[in-house]
């Protein structure tokens, strides 16, 4: 991974004849360390959200129908990766949960007529904790 922290985490899909079950999120996973709260963002087509940025909180981001790009920017000057740009597509069928350490912005976007992430975060969302901002580096994201 090109951005220090971030992770993809592999999660296990049960196939059955009736549909397929996809885990999430359990207590035997050691990257989990707190439950704070999880919710379920709905992105349109063509819009995108963001920038989005926590201060304390770990955000483990599943796409759970739909297509998710996720374009994270690390802007912490004490890391190697400073300055960094990833981009990647989060798919339901893959079974890949996104670790996103504090402090680094990120955007949600979809191709899709909509898409779902949901979040799982380690400390319920305060307003105080979490930041959204129109423009980092050259890129600007408009309401």
């Amino acid at each position: 991974m090109i951005i220090e922290n971030v992770k993809i985490h592999s999660k296990k899909i049960i196939v059955n004849k009736k549909g397929k079950i996809l885990k999430y999120i359990s207590k035997e996973d050691n990257f989990i360390k707190k439950f704070g709260e999880v919710y379920f963002s709905f992105i349109k087509r063509n819009k995108t959200k963001g920038w989005n940025y926590h201060k304390i909180n770990k955000c483990f981001l599943m796409c759970v129908y739909g297509e998710v790009l996720v374009h994270i920017i690390d802007q912490r000057k004490s890391c190697k990766s400073y300055n960094k740009e990833f981009k990647l597509k989060l798919l339901p069928n893959k079974g890949k949960v996104l670790e996103m350490p504090p402090k680094v912005y990120f955007s949600l976007s979809t191709k899709k007529k909509e898409s779902i992430i949901c979040n799982f975060l380690e400390r319920p969302h305060h307003k105080d904790e979490a930041l959204k901002v129109s423009r980092v580096k050259n890129y600007i994201i408009k309401d």
